[in-house]
């Protein structure tokens, strides 16, 4: 059962990801990164039956960092405020939370103008 919600998870992260202007996803090491003009704004993958995220998240790093399935990424990413969001098989991962980080980071590394078409094309 869980491992259904993870890939509905999966599946849904992917969609989001792929509806940002100029996502691109990419395969290096055996993960999905996604990217905008070069630019990493989602690594997902699935190893040992966990699903896993990275996201850059300069304004709600902190905040992040106190749901239980959030830690500081590795390999010196912590000190660019990436974090690393691991789910268990039985997880439930909150779709709501990850897809407000997936903007978070987005953003974060998108252009400016490019973001910018985000707001552009929000409905009022």
């Amino acid at each position: 059962m869980g491992a259904n919600r993870l890939k509905r998870t999966e599946t849904a992260m992917r969609k989001a990801a792929m509806a940002y202007p100029e996502a691109r996803e990419d395969h290096p090491w055996g993960e999905s990164a996604f990217k905008v003009r070069g630019k990493t704004f989602l690594f997902m993958s699935q190893w040992e039956g966990r699903l896993n995220f990275t996201f850059k998240l300069p304004r709600s790093f902190e905040f992040a960092l106190e749901y239980p399935f959030a830690t500081p990424a590795g390999y010196g990413l912590a000190r660019a405020r990436w974090i690393y969001a691991r789910f268990e098989p039985a997880s439930d991962p909150p779709l709501d939370v990850l897809t407000a980080w997936l903007d978070e980071s987005f953003r974060a590394v998108a252009p400016k103008r490019l973001s910018a078409t985000l707001d552009a094309a929000a409905p009022d």
